[in-house]
């Protein structure tokens, strides 16, 4: 008789002794349906194999347990959650500041870290900043921002429309995933027909010379 594992402590799902149905619908540890089994012969089945008896669908008549090594199916999933708080908190909104009488270097090299931020996967709050008379003239502004959204293309999309606030006008900017991804592959398209272009092309040269 194999020996009883010790029970996984702090799960969120009834494992083992803690099922309190009377039967089950059970899946094996490979996926398989192995139909409706009374708990006591689950758990005969999953100790058998020194593998856990974990409910995975409680709501279900009866409810689906599944035979697995919880104690790795745990720490896999601890994993991915992990992973993602990881991800969403490297993702932060970035800040670019202008100005209406920008010349055009500057505008460029603040456009090219919106672009650098987008391609980052941050979003990117655009401000410009107004000062003394320029505050008569918010189109010079708006125009700016315009400019940038124009030079940024389809990688990012707007998520906020420009807004005059006190001394600032300001818009934000977000990554556009699916057309990023377009991007690349058109990219990558271009990349592999330019260098079939030049095998071709070198291919006709030697048979010329020939």
């Amino acid at each position: 008789m194999a020996p009883r594992r010790p029970e996984p402590r702090g799960e969120q799902h009834r494992v083992n002794d803690r099922i309190r149905s009377r039967e089950v619908r059970l899946i094996g540890p490979s996926g398989d349906q192995l139909g409706i089994k009374a708990v006591p012969e689950a758990l005969r089945m999953a100790r058998g194999l020194d593998l856990d008896l974990v409910e995975v669908a409680p709501q279900a008549k009866p409810p689906v347990c599944r035979i697995m090594d919880y104690g790795k199916f745990k720490y896999e999933e601890d994993q991915k959650a992990k992973e993602a708080r990881k991800k969403s908190t490297n993702v932060s909104v970035k800040e670019v500041k202008y100005r209406p009488k920008i010349g055009k270097g500057d505008f460029d090299t603040k456009t090219r870290n919106v672009i650098r931020f987008i391609d980052e996967g941050h979003k990117v709050k655009v401000t410009l900043q107004f000062r003394g008379r320029e505050m008569a003239h918010p189109e010079l502004g708006a125009k700016i921002l315009d400019d940038v959204i124009e030079a940024v293309g389809p990688a990012a999309k707007l998520d906020s429309r420009s807004r005059l606030e006190g001394r600032a006008m300001s818009m934000v900017l977000s990554p556009d995933k699916q057309a990023q991804e377009a991007m690349k592959k058109a990219a990558i398209a271009a990349e592999k027909e330019a260098a079939a272009e030049a095998v071709s092309e070198g291919a006709t040269a030697e048979s010329e010379g020939d």
